[in-house]
């Protein structure tokens, strides 16, 4: 059992199983002791063992005789503690949620998942509610970055844990959501690939939702082409098709507008690193103002955000009782900021939001994506973000800040990591398409992964 091992992308585990060289019961039994054993406990908030011991038996009654359900048969994977597994409380994160009745089905990708084969580990902790992009949690703990050599540093959040299962090597993929970054910043941070679909691509039910105008599902993984396999299964596809694109003569853009304000210079350093091996391989890159990007920020700062307006009308039965004071304080807080949204704001929010993502979609040449780092700084220690809340709240806002962009824009996005930066901590690379382009992202980031990467 000792000689499994767990910290292999999708693909390479695939290989594994179908060849008949590793049984799925025993990569799930390496992978929940691993995970029972790993020195910080912060990352899960259950673990699936019976489930997913039976699921690993049927897989392997499957491979044997012949009859696998595809790529991912037997392959574990971890879910952001919003969606349902049947017989388990969905916490959300929220202590308040802790004693809520378990859920009495599974969500639908989960059961997508399930039916491509795939092994149902344990469920990831995530910041309460999924309203934050740092991944602080009180109530369960907050999950370390293993990236780190100095002082303990930030996940990345809201998906916190999942991002920290994946880059820690605990299971190679693990689902989260994204309202305003939630898969790509944790993704950024870790060091590991994160694919936020466009909204809608797959289906919400049985996920606990954050903003439902912006809420959406991806993956988080180890490469691009692990995302793409998730990504077909989650739509109930038995096999991706998605192929490479030509990198000779890709158009890309970047933006001079918001996205590298107060970036720090390690970041941008790793960042044009990439930008100039991808040149090198043939894509064409240029750089012009976006002037949309600034007029989002105008927008909230006029009328309040988006997601908390959307959050207090979640919470707000919750923000007006006792359960309040069981919450993350910082939560609240920020919650309460949407009670400030009147009617009239949230339709002209709306009303802006659809004018400029059509403006977005004009502005763009045919084919053409957007790229810049997905986060201005790396992940910094925890404990000056706990002892400070105008700091927590300045840091959180300015990680969300890019990743938001693609959120209100209603796009698609991955993150794919191009080196490091301060502390030697990772970097990533982002690269976002329009709405409902995810298929040509993810060809494009598919072909470029290695060169981002540096030819890793």
């Amino acid at each position: 059992m000792d000689g499994v091992d767990t910290n292999k992308s999708v693909a390479g585990l695939s290989v594994l199983l179908q060849s008949g060289a590793l049984d799925p019961v025993e990569l799930a039994e390496v992978s929940l002791a691993r995970i029972a054993g790993y020195q910080d406990q912060a990352v899960f908030t259950e673990l699936l063992g019976e489930r997913a011991l039976t699921e690993a038996r049927l897989s392997a009654q499957r491979l044997r005789s012949g009859r696998s359900l595809g790529l991912l048969d037997g392959i574990p994977v971890a879910w952001k503690d919003l969606f349902d597994t049947k017989g388990s409380v969905t916490t959300a994160g929220s202590a308040v949620l802790a004693d809520a009745a378990p859920a009495s089905a599974d969500a639908a990708v989960v059961t997508s998942l399930a039916g491509a084969g795939m092994v149902s580990i344990g469920r990831t902790n995530l910041s309460e509610f999924a309203f934050s992009g740092l991944g602080i949690n009180p109530h369960y703990g907050t999950a370390h970055n293993p990236a780190s050599r100095d002082v303990p540093r930030i996940p990345g959040g809201s998906s916190a844990g999942s991002g920290v299962a994946v880059a820690a090597g605990l299971v190679p993929v693990a689902i989260g959501t994204d309202t305003g970054g939630s898969i790509r910043i944790p993704a950024a941070f870790n060091g590991i690939v994160g694919y936020k679909a466009t909204r809608g691509r797959y289906s919400m039910q049985g996920v606990f939702p954050l903003a439902k105008s912006l809420d959406s599902l991806g993956p988080l993984c180890r490469t691009v082409q692990d995302a793409i396999w998730i990504d077909a299964a989650m739509h109930g596809r038995t096999v991706p098709d998605i192929g490479r694109a030509d990198l000779s003569g890709l158009k890309l853009v970047i933006p001079e507008t918001i996205v590298f304000d107060d970036a720090e210079p390690g970041v941008v350093a790793a960042f044009e690193a990439a930008v100039l091996r991808l040149e090198k391989a043939g894509a064409r890159v240029k750089r012009r103002a976006f002037p949309i990007f600034a007029e989002i920020f105008e927008v909230t700062a006029r009328h309040g955000a988006l997601v908390t307006a959307e959050a207090f009308a979640l919470h707000k039965a919750r923000l007006e009782g006792p359960e309040a004071a069981r919450m993350d304080q910082r939560v609240v807080a920020r919650t309460r900021l949407g009670e400030k949204t009147t009617t009239a704001d949230y339709i002209a929010i709306a009303d802006a939001r659809q004018r400029l993502i059509a403006a977005f979609t004009e502005s763009l040449e045919p084919g053409e994506l957007v790229i810049h780092p997905t986060l201005p700084h790396v992940a910094p220690p925890i404990a000056p973000l706990l002892a400070d809340d105008d700091l927590f709240f300045k840091i959180n806002g300015r990680t969300l800040r890019n990743t938001s962009i693609g959120n209100f824009l209603d796009g698609c996005g991955v993150s794919i990591p191009c080196g490091t930066g301060d502390a030697g901590m990772p970097v990533g690379f982002l690269l976002s398409g329009l709405r409902n382009g995810d298929e040509h992202l993810l060809s494009v980031a598919l072909s470029a992964e290695a060169i981002i990467r540096g030819g890793a």
